[in-house]
């Protein structure tokens, strides 16, 4: 694409402040924080697609059904995943649409309810590790892993949740309407929760599958799909730190590939279910032959981008 493309993964800080601030009108007033940022971005003259988190979500409405199972069918997991698609992002094209009204940008966003295949045979579907859903007793757990099939696993003596596989994505299903949309200059919402994880069956029919995907590593193949200039994920911190949490922690302001991937071999710079798969996903998406990922806090994102703030990876 022959424009200045950005794709945005936000993360859960975007959505979710804090306990105390978990309802849909909290999370309703987090995107409008968001979205002034993401619209500032938008008026400086870049064309925009943005992927958001679902984790807790996901979890508020397996819960529910949990609850209501006496009464009603429980909710599939890939069908929570684009509940949770068409509710953030209506959340999301509101609180634009109000930013662009506000500066005067004649832009319109829009949401894809997306689907993002993975492959059957991907490892990580023979190793389910992503806990999720409601804490269980052992009897519980052991019971829903014989009527329906749950693999149960004990949680850091906390109590026994379901596990499903967290695989790698290898397609993006909508991909051909997501790049019409960005040519025709809608801002696009996208692999939100990175994904509804999908496997092709041997009839070559999409069928949905019990997983979560990384939304950092949907966002990675997103941007290399749509040739994007810019790769950035916001997060809870402005920029990244070696040593993080340790007495010799350092705040970094860029990165070479061959850096984070010594960083990150390492092993002992970037927390595992926090930095780490952002890091990997930058990776990913320069490897691939994207020229520049951006890693910063939402409040940040436009600094970032010319320089002021963030830790930018380079190839």
């Amino acid at each position: 694409m022959a424009k200045s493309v950005l794709v945005v993964a936000i993360g859960g800080n975007s959505l979710i402040k804090d306990p105390q601030h978990m309802s849909v009108p909290d999370q309703y007033r987090a995107l409008g924080e968001t979205s002034r940022n993401i619209a500032g971005i938008i008026r400086d003259g870049w064309h925009v697609a943005i992927g958001h988190g679902n984790g807790p979500q996901v979890g508020f409405i397996m819960r529910r059904s949990e609850l209501a199972r006496h009464e009603l069918h429980e909710v599939p997991l890939d069908v929570c995943d684009a509940d949770t698609q068409g509710a953030i992002g209506y959340e999301l094209q509101q609180n634009l649409a109000n930013q662009f009204r506000t500066l005067k940008v004649d832009r319109q966003p829009v949401s894809i309810v997306t689907q993002v295949e993975v492959a059957p045979d991907d490892p990580a579907m023979l190793n389910p590790t992503k806990p999720i859903g409601t804490f269980m007793t052992e009897a519980e757990a052991k019971g829903r892993a014989e009527t329906d099939g749950w693999i149960v696993r004990e949680d850091a003596g906390r109590g026994w949740r379901r596990v499903v596989a967290s695989p790698r994505p290898i397609r993006i299903v909508e991909e051909r309407a997501i790049k019409t949309l960005l040519r025709e200059d809608f801002v696009v919402i996208t692999v939100g929760g990175g994904g509804i994880p999908v496997v092709t069956d041997a009839n070559g029919d999409l069928v949905g599958v019990p997983a979560v995907i990384d939304k950092d590593f949907a966002s990675s193949l997103l941007a290399t799909l749509v040739r994007a200039d810019v790769f950035m994920i916001t997060t809870a911190v402005e920029r990244v730190a070696l040593n993080w949490g340790k007495p010799g922690q350092e705040w970094v302001d860029r990165l070479t590939l061959a850096q984070a991937k010594e960083y990150l071999e390492e092993g002992s710079h970037f927390a595992q279910g926090s930095m780490a798969p952002k890091i990997e996903a930058c990776i990913q998406f320069l490897e691939r032959g994207g020229g520049e990922a951006i890693i910063t806090s939402p409040e940040n994102a436009e600094q970032a981008l010319v320089g002021k703030a963030g830790t930018r990876l380079v190839a």
